[in-house]
């Protein structure tokens, strides 16, 4: 066999790919859009104009006949002039009025539970948790303290809150606690 030389003989010219994206043709200037574009703004340039410098339509009266008298007045006729009557005097009374209202207002009486509530605010497996989550309720300027209770699976810490007389108060300290982030938070009744 023949030895042959693979350095002399050159690269094989490349085969173009399949997969060879083709610039899209080229596309002429617009002209159809480009007139309807300017038919538009020329209608509504016109229309613009029309209206500033067209005057409103007159009021149609009926035709008045008229008649010729006999003879001639001796003094020729004014032409009536419009006269604007005066501005009238804006007079106000809710001023009064408002001053001298009285207001009735009934409120429902709130209903006073025998029992105090109290707001857990997070039970937690180490105290460390617990400290912290008390700690977040402090920097809002509530007090909180840390129970400590046995449950099945272990000592549980829970962050509570209260005793309240009423729910409206504790709801009070819940949303303002919402309001900083810290969630949730649930009311119940002191045991």
């Amino acid at each position: 066999m023949a030895t042959r030389d693979y350095v002399k003989r050159g690269k094989a010219p490349r085969k173009p790919t399949r997969n060879a994206k083709k610039p899209p043709p080229k596309q002429g200037f617009p002209f159809k859009w480009a007139l309807i574009a300017l038919a538009l703004v020329a209608g509504f340039g016109y229309g613009l104009y029309f209206l500033t410098t067209s005057e409103p339509p007159a009021q149609s009266e009926p035709p008045k006949t008229v008649t010729k008298p006999a003879t001639k007045p001796s003094k020729p006729q004014k032409k009536e002039e419009k006269v604007i009557p005066p501005k009238p005097e804006e007079q106000w009374s809710y001023i009064e009025e408002l001053e001298n209202k009285q207001v009735q207002v009934e409120a429902n009486e709130q209903e006073v539970s025998s029992r105090p509530y109290l707001m857990q605010c997070g039970a937690y497996r180490s105290a460390s948790q617990a400290d912290e989550r008390k700690a977040m309720i402090a920097f809002q300027g509530l007090e909180s303290h840390i129970k400590a209770s046995q449950g099945e699976k272990g000592i549980w810490y829970r962050v509570v809150m209260g005793p309240y007389p009423l729910k409206r108060e504790a709801e009070r300290d819940r949303n303002l606690l919402r309001r900083a982030g810290i969630e949730p938070c649930a009311i119940w009744y002191w045991n």
